[in-house]
Protein backbone atom coordinates (compact mmCIF):
# COMPACT_ATOMS: atom_id res chain seq x y z
CA UNK A 1 0.00 0.00 0.00
CA UNK A 2 1.05 3.17 -0.92
CA UNK A 3 0.97 5.74 1.77
CA UNK A 4 0.70 9.93 0.57
CA UNK A 5 0.38 12.45 3.27
CA UNK A 6 -1.38 15.24 1.45
CA UNK A 7 -0.83 19.02 3.49
CA UNK A 8 -1.71 22.70 2.58
CA UNK A 9 -2.75 26.32 4.77
CA UNK A 10 -6.26 26.91 5.58
CA UNK A 11 -7.98 27.26 1.97
CA UNK A 12 -5.41 25.90 -0.35
CA UNK A 13 -7.73 23.23 -1.74
CA UNK A 14 -6.52 20.19 0.06
CA UNK A 15 -10.55 18.52 0.58
CA UNK A 16 -10.80 19.25 -3.09
CA UNK A 17 -7.59 17.46 -3.56
CA UNK A 18 -8.59 14.58 -1.52
CA UNK A 19 -11.96 14.52 -3.40
CA UNK A 20 -9.84 13.82 -6.46
CA UNK A 21 -7.93 11.34 -5.01
CA UNK A 22 -10.67 9.56 -3.65
CA UNK A 23 -12.64 9.40 -7.27
CA UNK A 24 -9.72 7.58 -8.30
CA UNK A 25 -9.52 4.65 -5.62
CA UNK A 26 -7.52 6.17 -2.79
CA UNK A 27 -8.81 5.86 0.73
CA UNK A 28 -8.47 9.01 2.30
CA UNK A 29 -8.25 9.38 5.66
CA UNK A 30 -8.90 13.45 7.04
CA UNK A 31 -7.67 14.79 10.39
CA UNK A 32 -10.40 17.53 10.70
CA UNK A 33 -12.95 15.24 9.95
CA UNK A 34 -12.01 13.09 13.16
CA UNK A 35 -11.22 16.60 15.19
CA UNK A 36 -14.47 17.91 14.81
CA UNK A 37 -15.85 13.88 15.26
CA UNK A 38 -13.96 13.51 19.10
CA UNK A 39 -14.71 17.32 19.60
CA UNK A 40 -18.92 17.01 18.59
CA UNK A 41 -21.14 16.37 21.07
CA UNK A 42 -20.60 12.51 23.12
CA UNK A 43 -16.91 13.00 21.74
CA UNK A 44 -14.25 11.18 23.78
CA UNK A 45 -12.82 14.82 23.82
CA UNK A 46 -15.27 16.72 25.56
CA UNK A 47 -14.85 15.58 29.30
CA UNK A 48 -11.02 15.87 29.44
CA UNK A 49 -11.59 19.26 27.60
CA UNK A 50 -14.21 20.53 30.51
CA UNK A 51 -11.73 18.96 33.20
CA UNK A 52 -8.67 20.87 31.34
CA UNK A 53 -10.70 24.51 30.58
CA UNK A 54 -13.80 24.51 32.18
CA UNK A 55 -17.90 24.28 30.89
CA UNK A 56 -17.39 27.71 29.41
CA UNK A 57 -15.90 25.90 26.50
CA UNK A 58 -18.53 23.43 26.07
CA UNK A 59 -21.57 24.38 24.14
CA UNK A 60 -25.02 24.14 25.39
CA UNK A 61 -25.32 20.87 23.29
CA UNK A 62 -22.52 19.34 24.77
CA UNK A 63 -19.95 19.81 21.65
CA UNK A 64 -16.67 22.14 21.96
CA UNK A 65 -17.24 25.86 21.68
CA UNK A 66 -15.17 25.78 18.57
CA UNK A 67 -15.14 30.07 18.62
CA UNK A 68 -14.62 30.12 22.46
CA UNK A 69 -11.26 27.36 21.86
CA UNK A 70 -10.09 29.32 18.76
CA UNK A 71 -9.68 32.79 20.93
CA UNK A 72 -7.86 30.77 23.88
CA UNK A 73 -5.82 29.16 21.52
CA UNK A 74 -4.65 31.89 20.03
CA UNK A 75 -4.25 34.17 23.26
CA UNK A 76 -2.54 31.30 25.17
CA UNK A 77 0.28 29.05 23.46
CA UNK A 78 -0.09 26.76 26.40
CA UNK A 79 -3.91 26.47 25.84
CA UNK A 80 -3.76 25.22 22.83
CA UNK A 81 -0.52 22.68 23.73
CA UNK A 82 -3.18 21.74 26.19
CA UNK A 83 -5.69 21.11 23.96
CA UNK A 84 -3.48 18.96 21.02
CA UNK A 85 -2.39 17.37 24.16
CA UNK A 86 -6.25 16.06 24.60
CA UNK A 87 -7.55 15.69 20.79
CA UNK A 88 -4.52 14.46 18.87
CA UNK A 89 -3.87 11.34 20.44
CA UNK A 90 -7.50 10.67 20.25
CA UNK A 91 -7.14 11.41 16.50
CA UNK A 92 -3.90 9.18 16.63
CA UNK A 93 -6.45 6.39 17.59
CA UNK A 94 -8.49 6.57 14.80
CA UNK A 95 -6.36 7.16 11.54
CA UNK A 96 -4.83 3.86 13.21
CA UNK A 97 -7.86 2.26 13.02
CA UNK A 98 -9.12 2.93 9.57
CA UNK A 99 -5.64 2.66 8.27
CA UNK A 100 -5.81 -0.89 9.42
CA UNK A 101 -9.31 -1.48 7.91
CA UNK A 102 -8.30 -0.01 4.46
CA UNK A 103 -5.46 -2.24 4.99
CA UNK A 104 -7.36 -5.59 5.74
CA UNK A 105 -9.45 -4.93 2.58
CA UNK A 106 -6.21 -4.03 0.14
CA UNK A 107 -6.83 -0.65 -0.02
CA UNK A 108 -4.03 0.34 -2.66
CA UNK A 109 -3.02 3.84 -1.70
CA UNK A 110 -3.84 5.81 0.99
CA UNK A 111 -4.25 9.46 1.45
CA UNK A 112 -3.34 11.13 4.85
CA UNK A 113 -5.23 15.07 5.00
CA UNK A 114 -3.50 15.88 7.89
CA UNK A 115 -3.15 19.88 7.75
CA UNK A 116 -0.36 19.82 10.67
CA UNK A 117 1.86 17.43 8.94
CA UNK A 118 4.96 19.44 8.28
CA UNK A 119 4.63 20.64 11.98
CA UNK A 120 4.46 17.05 12.96
CA UNK A 121 7.67 15.56 13.17
CA UNK A 122 5.98 12.01 12.98
CA UNK A 123 4.12 12.02 10.15
CA UNK A 124 6.84 12.43 7.69
CA UNK A 125 8.05 8.94 8.71
CA UNK A 126 4.95 6.97 8.47
CA UNK A 127 4.15 8.26 4.86
CA UNK A 128 6.32 7.54 1.41
CA UNK A 129 5.75 11.13 -0.08
CA UNK A 130 4.49 14.24 1.14
CA UNK A 131 1.76 16.37 -1.54
CA UNK A 132 1.56 20.09 -0.77
CA UNK A 133 -1.50 21.86 -1.86
CA UNK A 134 -0.31 25.40 -2.65
CA UNK A 135 -1.86 29.02 -3.20
CA UNK A 136 -1.72 32.23 -2.47
CA UNK A 137 -2.02 33.75 1.04
CA UNK A 138 -4.58 36.08 -0.60
CA UNK A 139 -6.93 33.01 -2.28
CA UNK A 140 -6.81 30.99 1.28
CA UNK A 141 -8.22 34.32 2.93
CA UNK A 142 -10.91 34.61 0.17
CA UNK A 143 -11.87 30.91 0.08
CA UNK A 144 -12.20 30.83 4.19
CA UNK A 145 -14.07 33.90 4.24
CA UNK A 146 -16.65 32.45 1.67
CA UNK A 147 -16.91 29.56 2.86
CA UNK A 148 -17.59 30.76 6.86
CA UNK A 149 -18.56 33.37 9.64
CA UNK A 150 -14.38 33.80 10.31
CA UNK A 151 -12.77 37.50 10.17
CA UNK A 152 -10.20 38.13 7.97
CA UNK A 153 -8.33 38.96 11.53
CA UNK A 154 -9.26 35.55 12.68
CA UNK A 155 -8.08 33.88 9.11
CA UNK A 156 -4.89 35.63 9.19
CA UNK A 157 -4.17 34.48 12.82
CA UNK A 158 -4.91 30.80 11.61
CA UNK A 159 -2.26 31.37 8.57
CA UNK A 160 0.44 32.79 10.72
CA UNK A 161 -0.58 29.92 13.41
CA UNK A 162 0.48 27.58 10.28
CA UNK A 163 4.10 26.53 9.30
CA UNK A 164 5.71 29.32 7.10
CA UNK A 165 4.71 28.70 3.62
CA UNK A 166 8.04 28.17 2.42
CA UNK A 167 8.73 25.69 5.40
CA UNK A 168 6.00 23.85 3.89
CA UNK A 169 6.98 23.51 -0.25
CA UNK A 170 10.65 22.52 1.30
CA UNK A 171 8.76 19.52 2.75
CA UNK A 172 6.81 18.39 -0.53
CA UNK A 173 7.73 15.53 -2.59
CA UNK A 174 4.91 16.70 -4.66
CA UNK A 175 3.37 20.46 -5.26
CA UNK A 176 -0.22 20.79 -6.71
CA UNK A 177 -1.07 24.73 -7.34
CA UNK A 178 -4.55 25.21 -6.67
CA UNK A 179 -5.36 28.64 -7.62
CA UNK A 180 -6.54 30.44 -11.32
CA UNK A 181 -7.13 27.22 -12.63
CA UNK A 182 -10.72 25.06 -12.91
CA UNK A 183 -11.56 21.98 -11.12
CA UNK A 184 -10.99 19.65 -14.59
CA UNK A 185 -7.53 21.42 -14.28
CA UNK A 186 -6.97 20.46 -10.55
CA UNK A 187 -8.08 16.99 -10.98
CA UNK A 188 -6.12 16.77 -14.67
CA UNK A 189 -3.13 17.84 -12.21
CA UNK A 190 -4.23 15.08 -9.24
CA UNK A 191 -4.60 12.21 -11.83
CA UNK A 192 -0.90 13.11 -13.12
CA UNK A 193 0.36 12.23 -9.66
CA UNK A 194 -2.18 9.64 -9.13
CA UNK A 195 -1.34 7.35 -12.35
CA UNK A 196 2.54 7.39 -10.26
CA UNK A 197 0.69 5.63 -7.26
CA UNK A 198 -1.18 3.02 -9.49
CA UNK A 199 -5.00 4.86 -8.95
Amino acid sequence: MVRLGLTGGIGSGKTTVADCFRARGATVIDADAISRLVTAAGGPAIAPIRASFGADYITANGALDRARMRQASFSDPQARARLEAIIHPLVGQETARLQSEALAIGAPCLVFDIPLLVESRRWRQQVDQVIVVDCPQEVQIDRVMARSALAREDICKIIASQVPWLQRLRAADVVIFNAGISLDQVDAEVGQVASRFGL
